[in-house]
């Protein structure tokens, strides 16, 4: 009996010495967790690690890239649309009190734009005048025009025209400094702004009948102040 526990005692030594020789062998570290052994490899998790550490820092690179292209696309469909759809414009002056007043801002569309009688609009210029003007359309090109100011009233195709954005008088005593055709030339159109008393329009010599080459755009909405944004139609 005595020798078979210690063939058994020997058997059992040499497996615990062939596992630990081959453990350190593979170099592999055994941790006894109480319930179960695990056997691990530092160079396998080394390696597991500097690719998680590889894919983390390439995962942060390419978020970065992405931020960044998304930005410049947006700035680009930004400066896309404020050449060819829409722009920001500052009224200066009371011209076209009380539509508008002094200081609000607009936005202006200009994609594909045809001016019509009632659009407020923003011209480049005047014939003297180099400033940009926001103006009402009253008249465009072939349409006949008088200014009946006997009567106080301006008549378009031979029809009186409503305007009920006046809180004045439609002349308010200022009359054009030079005459003025009956029927608007091919690529002009007749403008006034509609404060009368002090608007410096079509009627001015300065200022004259504009090409409509000359047009920025149509006005849309005062968004500025935010307590006055409106839309203008």
């Amino acid at each position: 009996m005595s020798e078979n526990k210690t063939n058994t005692n020997e058997t059992e030594n040499n497996v615990v010495e062939n596992t630990t020789a081959e453990t350190q062998n593979q170099n592999i570290e055994v941790e006894d967790n109480g319930d179960y052994i695990a056997f691990s490899n530092p160079e396998k998790d080394k390696q597991k690690s500097n690719k998680f550490v590889a894919a983390k820092a390439d995962g942060g690179a390419s978020n970065f890239y992405d931020w960044v292209k998304s930005i410049v696309f947006a700035l680009v469909i930004v400066i896309f649309c404020l050449n060819f759809f829409f722009r920001l414009v500052d009224v200066k002056g009371t011209s076209m009190v009380e539509t508008l007043q002094n200081g609000d801002k607009l936005i202006v569309t200009n994609f594909n734009y045809t001016p019509k009688p009632n659009d407020i609009i923003v011209i480049s210029h005047g014939k003297e005048y180099a400033e940009p003007i926001v103006k009402r359309v009253i008249a465009t090109a072939g349409q006949t025009l008088k200014l009946d100011y006997e009567n106080d009233r301006i008549l378009v195709d031979g029809v009186v025209i409503d305007e009920p954005y006046l809180d004045v008088s439609t002349f308010c005593n200022v009359e054009a400094d030079y005459e003025i055709p009956e029927v608007i030339p091919d690529g002009m159109i007749f403008v006034m702004g509609d404060n009368r008393g002090v608007s410096m329009d079509s009627r001015d010599s300065r200022i004259g009948l504009i090409s409509v080459d000359n047009v920025i755009g149509k006005a849309q909405f005062v968004v500025y102040p935010f307590s006055d944004f409106k839309y203008l139609y």
